[in-house]
């Protein structure tokens, strides 16, 4: 059985604690170790709990048939794979992500879309490895990250739930229930009408594990509506500005939405209070005004 309290580094999130937000650079920082450096600010400028980043082995990821492909870029035109690694960080810029990190502190991590890209996070301290949802189906993937002790978060998108009973029995099986599953939908940016926010107390109720919502909507409304149906922890991207050049800037949160985000989430297990009938304190007085 899932655990229903996970510790990811000092915060420890239970169906009772406050919402566990994650911002998420992803590629967002276009190739820019300064672009990075202003997001993880912004992120805990805005009280994120965490970043996170995606890390790729683009020899790997990028199937044959588009590696030559070419493409319009603001560095020039370049093949799709050129362009691939331009946007991907390595030990270097990971090194200082990390040392920037501690300093502010917030935690970070990443994505990891193939098995060297595991380990290679796996070299550093980081309090939880992401799953992505293109990789949930990659048994040998979950397995070794099982393995590795960290605490897993695992996106369900485009998934079926024949899918995600599959991953969650081997999460089960050898994570020791050390894991967050997270709703979401992969299209970028998703519609209103393909969000189903439902899904979030059906998974809490099918695996009896902590639920999370990783949204890529326009808006902030559906993130606060899924913290009140049970996710406990959201994660979002961010970026400088919906302009710049790149395939999700235009779904992610600019600097002053992700600080609304966290104002209306923060308060949103006050409003809805507890599952009985009570008369408040502030309705005491009126009652003995009223009734006598």
């Amino acid at each position: 059985m899932a655990l229903n309290e996970i510790s990811i580094g000092n915060t420890v999130i239970t169906e009772n604690s406050p919402v566990f937000f994650i911002a998420e650079i992803g590629i967002n920082h276009n190739g820019s170790l300064d672009i990075a450096k202003r997001l993880i600010d912004a992120a805990f400028a805005c009280r994120w709990h965490a970043v996170k980043f995606q890390k790729r082995s683009p020899d790997i990821c990028v199937p044959e048939h588009q590696k030559n492909v070419q493409r319009e870029t603001p560095w020039g035109t370049m093949t799709y794979l050129e362009y691939r690694y331009k946007m991907e960080f390595g030990k270097n810029e990971f090194d200082y992500i990390d040392r920037y990190s501690k300093e502010k502190p917030i935690y970070w991590s990443a994505s990891v879309w193939d098995m060297p890209s595991l380990l290679f996070m796996l070299e550093y301290d980081v309090p939880y490895i992401k799953i992505p949802s293109a990789k949930l189906v990659e048994a040998d993937l979950l397995n070794e990250a099982c393995r590795s002790g960290k605490v897993l978060i695992v996106s369900t998108g485009m998934s079926t739930i024949a899918e995600v009973d599959e991953a969650v029995n081997l999460l089960e099986k050898n994570s020791k229930g050390n894991y967050i599953l997270m709703h979401t939908n992969s299209t970028y940016p998703t519609p209103p009408e393909e969000m189903n926010l439902n899904t979030i107390p059906y998974l809490k109720e099918r695996y009896r594990c902590l639920i999370g919502y990783s949204g890529h909507e326009y808006d902030l409304e559906p993130t606060v509506i899924a913290v009140a149906l049970g996710a406990r922890v959201v994660e979002r991207h961010i970026t400088l500005d919906h302009n710049m050049w790149g395939s999700d800037h235009f779904a992610s949160l600019e600097v002053h939405a992700a600080d609304l985000l966290y104002k209306r989430v923060k308060d949103v297990d006050k409003i809805l209070g507890k599952k009985e009938k009570l008369i408040t304190k502030g309705e005491m007085k009126i009652k003995e005004r009223l009734r006598g």
